[in-house]
């Protein structure tokens, strides 16, 4: 069993049909990609993993580590081991990065807040790790931040809050080759020193130039098309998305 199964998963906004029956498995010490054109579904699978309101779930499940998370709210599945690394992250002025990663642990622990000397160890060992500047921290969340800076507060904040499994809903959209590489390189150590699955959402491949997918889906009008590996990468890169299209059109 999977950490995170998502079975036959329809969704909409509104009155329009999103996601048409998408069955997903990741776990934890796995590294997914999800890729698909503009307007394919990816960003709304993202959301809809999380608990997000404005989308409508109307047949499957959500599964995590064994639990129906399908109508759970988003910060028990948050709770649970979920991050979502969003694709364009919010400022929180006035608000240091140091305070907003220490509330966040503390949400999770309830009657058992970590204690100051124990954040500090734990937020100097996630900057090392990352090899992030102490001082970046003292800074307020996402504000003035340039795209690269906001990717890696992302990251900090997985490091410290250590979910199970990450989804990164384009969290390459944007970003510079210096920017990009800070990202890969933090989803690599997280994934090599906590065990941390991760769900790649992108519809480039640049990204996964760096970090390395086991496995790579490609959505397509709502639905999960076609399943590989890190072929399927270089395929998209030399064919294009209309290619896989018409395959996919041949075979129906």
């Amino acid at each position: 069993m999977a950490d995170l199964e998502i079975r036959n998963l329809h969704v909409r906004v509104e009155e329009r049909e999103i996601l048409k029956g998408v069955d997903l498995d990741v776990s934890k010490g796995e590294i997914h990609a999800l890729m698909g054109p503009n307007g394919s579904g990816k960003s709304t699978l993202a959301s809809t993993i999380m608990g997000h309101p404005s989308y409508e779930i109307t047949e499957g499940t959500i599964t995590f580590k064994g639990e129906d998370i399908t109508q759970t709210d988003p910060e028990d599945r948050a709770h649970a081991g979920l991050f979502l690394a969003f694709q364009y992250p919010v400022s929180i002025p006035g608000v240091s990065i140091a305070n907003f990663l220490r509330m966040a642990i503390n949400t999770g622990r309830k009657d058992d807040p970590i204690n100051v000397r124990e954040f500090g160890k734990r937020l100097q060992h996630a900057v090392d790790l990352l090899d992030v500047d102490r001082a970046f921290t003292s800074r307020h969340v996402n504000d003035g931040f340039s795209g690269g800076e906001k990717k890696r507060a992302e990251i900090l904040q997985m490091a410290m809050l250590q979910p199970e499994v990450a989804v990164l809903d384009e969290t390459d959209s944007g970003l510079d080759i210096d920017a990009l590489r800070t990202v890969a390189e933090g989803v690599d150590k997280l994934h090599a020193e906590q065990g941390m699955g991760a769900l790649i959402i992108t519809h480039y491949q640049r990204i996964l130039h760096y970090v390395k997918p086991q496995f790579v889906h490609i959505l397509m009008d709502g639905r999960i098309v076609m399943e590989g590996g890190s072929e399927l990468v270089e395929r998209l890169e030399r064919e294009g998305y209309d290619l896989i299209r018409q395959e996919v059109g041949a075979r129906a």
